[in-house]
């Protein structure tokens, strides 16, 4: 095999991994700050690539205008289901979030079928950002790599502001004794609502990233959610620097078995996961209670 093989398809994976990684640390900011499995993820990440679409079908508004609309729609969105939907399950086993987000997803996906049916739908890459760029040893199509950028600037932007920050320390504080972060003055509901939405948010932007790279449809969240969550697990579930870690590393190595043994290219991921629990069952990154 040619190493200038191998080095191509680890970029490739690179891209990848950097879906994964900012699509595990939505679901890692909601579950570690708000203690909610947050499947209903994958459709959100559905319609910030769909409501782009939308944009440029129905409105004319270009990929630029869309990467800070679509977040910010699916954000609202969000708003609503944590004040009216999940609000009320606070405090109960994480089975009861996990169906209702599981029953949102299917309602949410029933809407966009109905419009859109199950048929992809092509999004061209901005002029922009269009081309490639002779890297050496392949050509490298520049979206992606402006994908790999936006990515990597997003995830480690939001863990700064998660561990180094003094909102953030009211966030984690919140989640230990929300009634004496109360105490100092702070609405903490308020913040809940919002790392919920910004959670969604973060799964609409990788949304409207993936647009120009995979066919649009209503089942795309469906068939990359579950990939997600076994690298949220592999990474520790609520860790926010192990799921930007383990999306990236687990897009490598599932670029790399596609070099070397194709047929288990889908299915690497899982095996590793199962490998993980097994040695260390909080995950990676986790903190063993």
């Amino acid at each position: 095999m040619p190493m200038s093989a191998v080095l191509s398809q680890l970029l490739l994976g690179l891209v990848n991994g950097s879906f994964y990684a900012i699509l595990s640390l939505g679901l890692a900011v909601i579950f570690g700050l708000l203690n909610v499995i947050n499947f209903a993820h994958g459709a959100m990440f559905m319609m910030g690539a769909i409501i782009t679409y939308i944009g440029y079908t129905q409105f004319g508004l270009g990929y630029w205008p869309m990467l800070l609309l679509s977040p910010l729609i699916v954000a609202f969105f969000g708003v609503f289901v944590e004040r009216f939907l999940i609000k009320p399950l606070y405090g109960l086993d994480h089975l009861y979030g996990l169906l209702l987000t599981f029953g949102l997803t299917l309602l949410i996906e029933g809407f966009f079928r109905s419009f859109y049916g199950v048929s992809g739908m092509a999004y061209s890459v901005p002029e922009s950002l269009s081309g490639a760029t002779d890297i050496g040893f392949m050509i490298l199509p520049n979206y992606r790599s402006w994908v790999v950028v936006a990515s990597l600037t997003v995830c480690f932007t939001t863990w700064f502001i998660i561990e180094k920050t003094k909102l953030g320390s009211y966030l984690r504080a919140g989640t230990e004794n929300p009634k004496l972060v109360q105490a100092f003055g702070i609405n903490f509901p308020l913040m809940v609502t919002l790392t919920y939405a910004f959670g969604v948010g973060l799964a609409a932007f990788s949304g409207v990233l993936a647009a120009p790279i995979i066919q649009i449809s209503p089942l795309m969240g469906s068939n990359l959610i579950i990939t997600v969550f076994a690298v949220v697990v592999i990474g520790g579930m609520g860790s926010i620097m192990g799921s930007i870690l383990t999306g990236l590393g687990l897009g490598i190595v599932e670029a790399i078995t596609k070099v070397f043994y194709p047929e288990a290219s889908s299915t690497v991921v899982f095996v590793v996961m199962a490998l993980v629990l097994l040695v260390r069952p909080a995950g990676l990154f986790g903190r063993e209670k």
